[in-house]
């Protein structure tokens, strides 16, 4: 028995296999309209291989080692074969890899060729997450007939585009992730982690940040540059937005995220998308981050088991077992429930307002005078868990951030019934700083009897005229969390999650170049001609 693949049943929590005799054909060359040729391996069963149904899966992280044991070999002994292949310019793979944008063109070559090898059946299914995800995105549109379904998992149609918003730059996860993929393929990158970690943490405290892809891998790297200097808008990254081709899409898609996941609104849009489009998808959402150690084995194994149950369904021609549209795990409740549709219907958003005294409350707020906290960008309000791929990301105490001097709290009586909430969050924060430039971190936390606050979804706002008072509008990470009988609902304002958002150095210039950074004196206000307030969706509970 080998040893690899009970260990990854077990750990995955994976059906019995069909078979654990697998052979495996290394480096087919896969050619490319350009000349360019990619590499892929085949996995299947040493009998009766030929003819099963094919699961696509097309990644920059290589083929070998953990990824073939954890996602090929699975789903090989399990009633497919699986063609892993190398994505353009890494692992041995022909060009150079220029990431997200050349995936259309290679993805819709790689579909031809698979099509028509002899060992080929008539059934594909794509497979995958994160940009294992996204390369399904880029060519779902225009795929063959033989293609059955697709399982994108923690990914979304314009992978980056989330973090590049004008009005709040996500440095930490493009900036790490640029890092990640230049030093993957170097000599004993496995064992230089920790080293190559600190040198990130450098980099990403490095002024100006134009100089910091040298500082964390020692030469320069367009994908940062280009993150660094152009927003979501700018015409560098229309060739990877493919979120205008989701609509068209007509395979059967399941879709599986995380409530702590760095691509969720993404994510959520593209199920909607095909909602509002007449398809039929299904959408799974779990406790997950990105990349945490037992969010990844979770995650994978949540994978794997739709790609038998739906993917290989479809594959076969039968109808998946039934099951609700939608499958959430209400966070606080910690247990699975099943929905119509997302957002589900039957949740009203009402306010809890901001008050005097550090409270919250539905109520409206009375008179009062503002709350005011001083914002240093030199000793920055860190990121505390949440969305992030950070060892720490996800729900945290949140005892050592609530103890700063930079972020105040607003924090509702004991709760005399559960609160359940469910779909987008918004907050709504009266808002002046001393400076023009300044931005608003607002976050959702659940207090517990012991007094642990702990951190649900958040989302940050980047200002250019904060000197005026205005409304300044926040949005939140979508979730699914329960509040508890005897819990207290809790809101967290600050300016700033260094370094899961660029800090902001309150001089107005770029971040690629600016090297200044000025302290401002923040106000939060919440009187009658200022209701500050969360907007949560709300459904009454017996």
């Amino acid at each position: 028995m080998n040893p690899i693949s009970l260990l990854v049943e077990r750990l995955l929590k994976l059906p019995a296999p069909v078979t654990r005799d697998l052979v495996v054909q290394r480096d087919l060359r896969v050619p490319m309209p350009d000349g360019v040729e990619l590499l892929a391996d085949r996995w299947s069963p040493r009998a009766g291989g030929e003819g099963l149904p094919t699961a696509l899966l097309r990644s920059p992280y290589g083929r070998k080692g953990v990824f073939g044991a954890i996602l090929a070999r699975p789903l090989a002994e399990r009633g497919f074969q699986v063609l892993m292949q190398s994505t353009r310019g890494g692992f041995g793979s022909g060009g150079v890899f220029d990431p997200l944008r050349q995936e259309r063109e290679d993805g819709l070559a790689t579909l031809d060729w698979v099509v028509a090898q002899p060992w080929a059946g008539d059934a594909v299914v794509l497979v995958g997450g994160s940009y294992l995800g996204y390369v399904q995105w880029a060519v779902a549109d225009r795929l063959p007939p033989q293609v059955k379904a697709m399982v994108p998992q923690v990914t979304e149609s314009g992978l980056t585009l989330e973090f590049l918003r004008e009005d709040g730059l996500s440095l930490e996860t493009p900036f790490g992730w640029g890092v990640q993929v230049a030093v993957q393929e170097r000599r004993f990158a496995l064992f230089r982690q920790r080293g190559q970690a600190k040198k990130l943490t450098r980099a990403l405290n490095t002024l100006p940040l134009a100089q910091a892809d040298v500082v964390a891998i020692g030469h320069r790297s367009d994908y940062i540059q280009d993150v660094l200097a152009h927003d979501e808008t700018h015409p560098r990254w229309a060739a990877l937005n493919h979120r205008g081709r989701v609509a068209d899409v007509t395979v059967p898609v399941s879709s599986i995220g995380g409530w702590y996941d760095i691509f969720l609104p993404g994510q959520l849009r593209d199920f909607r998308t095909l909602q509002d489009a007449g398809r039929r998808p299904r959408l799974t959402v779990g406790p997950w981050t990105h990349a945490g150690r037992p969010d990844l084995l979770a995650g994978f194994g949540t994978t794997l088991r739709e790609t038998l149950e739906f993917g290989l369904a479809h594959a076969r021609g039968e109808e998946p077992p039934e099951r609700a549209p939608v499958r959430l795990f209400v966070m606080g409740e910690e247990a699975w429930r099943d929905f119509a549709s997302w957002p589900p219907e039957g949740y009203a958003p009402q306010r809890f307002h901001l008050q005097a005294g550090g409270a919250l409350s539905p109520q409206a707020p009375g008179e009062s005078a503002p709350d005011r906290y001083r914002y240093d960008p030199a000793d920055p309000t860190p990121a505390a868990g949440g969305v992030r791929m950070a060892p720490d990301a996800g729900r945290v105490d949140n005892a050592a951030l609530e103890a700063r001097a930079d972020v105040l709290t607003y924090t509702t009586a004991v709760l005399e019934d559960d609160v359940e909430v469910i779909g987008d969050v918004q907050a709504e924060i009266w808002f002046r700083s001393s400076l023009r430039f300044a931005d608003v971190f607002v976050r959702l936390c659940d207090v517990d009897p012991d007094g642990r606050s702990s951190n649900v979804c958040d989302g940050l706002t980047s200002l250019r005229d904060a000197d005026e008072p205005a409304a300044v509008p926040v949005r939140l990470w979508p979730t699914a969390h329960r509040f508890r009988r005897g819990h207290r609902i809790r809101v967290q304002v600050s300016s700033g999650a260094f370094p899961r958002y660029a800090r902001n150095p309150g001089t107005g210039e770029p971040h690629a170049t600016a090297v200044t950074l000025r302290a401002a004196d923040q106000e939060v206000h919440h009187d009658p001609a200022h209701p500050s307030a969360i907007v949560l969706p709300v459904r009454s509970l017996p």
